[in-house]
């Protein structure tokens, strides 16, 4: 099956599935599209019982697509630069201390408590699994998904301070995340060589410093070539090629294209910015249109992981690790956070429960899935890839249908 083929039918099912949502779920979408395409899969599955026809397609069809690839290669980039280009980045620049101790320090805690956790838990469960691989999985379940985190964010009316932690980490601590999975993926695939500090160094210095770096000079590029000219056709294309030609030139360069799109997506949306180098219809097509792309990608996405479970191989014992591994990576959470949250407290004024909140609010989500998918047999990718499913699956719809309500409920009184 050719890539335009694989595209229509994801986009036909996403369609479908949406409309459903709309007109009779009337969830969240994001939500709603994991829930009906997680039935649509069972559905499937027991039909394939009898006549196995529709279920050997559909598994052909979601063993085709390259999730690790078609996510974090092509979809991230252009999500992100969405997101980031709705942030409000006023209440992202007041509480920038704790958004880059959230993505950074945060995360690499959060990794060595899971996989702490995680290997304990493997004992008691007689599964002989190599501490290194345990981080491993650590890295990649630490990172708060930023897709997951702004479609459900967007309705359940946060207080904005509280909003722009949440959305600012999760925005960033992606990329974070992505540079210690590598760093350890590294040192998981040849454990009897000598760990170079220097190269880690190195390698965190290119990734995340030169992906904000970039980030910064295509901002200021495409603020220049929106600014010089006033015609909503091409400086929408311009904000197209801003995302395209950055990604290829961050990969290339071997930085974060993820950083360095949420760091151009900021400039270009500053309100500052939009002011003086749009008018008033340009902004308009230019939200409009990038508001369209982050549906229709994360329609697709979520149908996508929905599907992914046709091919995963889910034994009893793998499912227990990954129910139990559900409340291990929250209390990892939450101790992760509590020392900045404490330290930044006397600074800045936090509303209250904001642990908890950041903790059921940090959704994981289809970047968990794909560093996952990209394990090696002799890293118990089967193993690691069911628990991550479980957990996102988990994430996405329990904590994701809860946030609202827990956010109302414990800032009450809170501006």
């Amino acid at each position: 099956m050719d890539y335009f083929a694989i595209a229509s039918i994801l986009i036909v099912l996403s369609a479908l599935f949406g409309y459903i949502n709309v007109r009779f779920l009337k969830l969240p979408i994001t939500i709603g599209l994991m829930v009906i395409t997680i039935v649509f899969t069972i559905i499937i599955v027991a039909i394939g019982q009898f006549d196995d026809t529709l279920y050997l397609r559909e598994k052909e069809l979601i063993s085709q697509i390259d999730f690790e690839t078609v996510l974090l290669d092509i979809m991230l980039s252009f999500l992100l630069f969405a997101g980031a280009l709705h942030t409000n980045f006023n209440q992202l620049k007041i509480q920038r201390g704790p958004v880059l101790v959230f993505a950074t320090l945060g995360v690499l805690v959060s990794t060595f408590l899971v996989g702490i956790f995680m290997y304990y838990m493997f004992g008691l469960f007689g599964f002989h699994i190599n501490f290194i691989y345990c981080l491993l999985f650590g890295a990649l379940i630490s990172p708060t998904d930023p897709i997951a985190v702004l479609g459900i964010l967007k309705k359940a009316n946060a207080p904005k301070k509280l909003e722009a932690k949440i959305v600012g980490e999760s925005l960033f601590n992606d990329g974070v995340g992505v540079v210690i999975f590598l760093t350890i993926f590294s040192i998981a695939k040849s454990p009897n060589a000598a760990i170079d500090v220097s190269e880690i160094v190195q390698l965190f210095g290119i990734e995340v410093l030169g992906g904000i770096g970039l980030g910064l000079i295509l901002g200021y590029v495409t603020y220049k070539l929106l600014k010089s000219i006033d015609n909503y056709e091409v400086e929408v294309i311009i904000t197209i090629a801003t995302v395209m030609g950055g990604s290829l030139l961050a990969h290339k360069l071997h930085m974060s294209a993820p950083l360095a799109m949420v760091t151009a997506g900021l400039i270009v949306g500053h309100d500052t910015i939009r002011n003086s180098s749009m008018s008033e219809i340009t902004e308009a097509y230019v939200d409009k249109f990038w508001e369209l792309i982050d549906v229709l990608l994360n329609t697709v996405l979520f149908v996508m992981i929905g599907m992914e479970m046709l091919v995963l191989n889910f034994e009893l014992d793998y499912i227990i690790s990954g129910l139990i591994a559900v409340p291990l990576v929250l209390f990892s959470r939450y101790l992760s956070l509590w020392l900045p949250i404490k330290f930044y407290a006397k600074k800045l004024q936090f509303v209250p429960n904001t642990n908890l909140i950041m903790t059921w609010g940090g959704l994981r989500g289809g970047i968990s899935i794909a560093l996952a998918l990209s394990l090696t047999q002799e890293m118990h990718r089967e193993l690691f890839l069911v628990i991550t499913y479980i957990i996102v699956v988990v994430s996405i719809i329990g904590q994701g249908l809860t946030v609202e309500p827990i956010i109302k409920r414990l800032t009450k009184n809170a501006d």
